[in-house]
């Protein structure tokens, strides 16, 4: 049975005599989650562009689920989803229609029913009637996840899925994105937040102008580097942890 969710070997892309990827390899198993880290430029998007069959690479391969992306990218477009850096909901339709609608282009039996299950899920059922460019950018996020799950994909693709949220927005989609690769989800996620990966990642690659430089588990990347000198000292809390201190105090009240 094939493990791998994902295969890339030797792809390449120019762009206007830009060599954007310089041939890139890894392989992502089925059901974990890959984190992609690369600074702005690196080529992260360009890679996810490939893998989602909206761009053709010069050369190299990529298969995904088991088909290539090149010859077969309507069997891979069947078995993914991609969930952009900037969330694509329909800002005119509520929380129930963008879903309906998005389960009745994928052919489901009840989109209704569907629609109602992942309101439920994701928290929104209190919001399904409301148009979504009445959301915040953390309930928009979520509508956007929800949409890309409908049809349950076997691999989901996130493109710096976090940029632009609040710390209590972010630790939700982290929550989300745990819990779907808990469930056999595979995850494909490109970020640029070094804690993201950390916190998310089972194994993680480091694209860096163009080529994969580094990529293992968080632990065989600390190997990588130095032994760190060992200083006592008093361990502060983070302002990410003082500011959900603050509003989980004031939610309980």
């Amino acid at each position: 049975m094939q493990s791998k969710a994902i295969q890339v070997k030797g792809l390449q892309k120019t762009y206007k005599q830009l060599h954007v990827l310089k041939g890139v390899d890894f392989e992502v198993e089925k059901g974990s989650i890959f984190a992609l880290l690369g600074s702005n430029g690196a080529g992260k998007t360009t890679t996810v562009k490939i893998l989602t069959t909206l761009l053709k690479p010069d050369s190299g391969t990529a298969v995904v689920n088991g088909f290539d992306v090149v010859s077969k990218p309507d069997h891979v477009r069947q078995s993914i989803s991609l969930t952009g850096q900037f969330a694509a909901v329909d800002e005119i339709l509520t929380g129930r229609e963008n879903l309906i609608l998005i389960a009745k282009l994928r052919h489901l039996a009840n989109p209704r029913q569907v629609a109602d299950d992942m309101l439920a899920r994701f928290g929104l059922t209190d919001a399904a009637d409301r148009k979504a460019s009445t959301y915040s950018g953390g309930m928009r996020r979520r509508l956007d996840i929800a949409l890309s799950l409908v049809g349950k994909p076997q691999i989901i693709f996130l493109d710096e899925p976090t940029t632009g949220l609040d710390p209590e927005a972010r630790i939700e989609v982290w929550k989300i994105v745990k819990e779907l690769a808990d469930g056999g989800t595979t995850i494909f996620l490109t970020t640029q937040y070094l804690e993201e990966a950390e916190q998310l990642a089972d194994r993680i690659a480091i694209l860096h102008e163009g080529r994969i430089i580094a990529s293992g588990t968080l632990s065989e990347l600390k190997k990588l580097f130095p032994s760190a000198k060992v200083e006592y000292v008093e361990k502060q809390p983070s302002l990410e942890e003082i500011f959900l201190a603050i509003v989980g105090k004031k939610e309980a009240m």
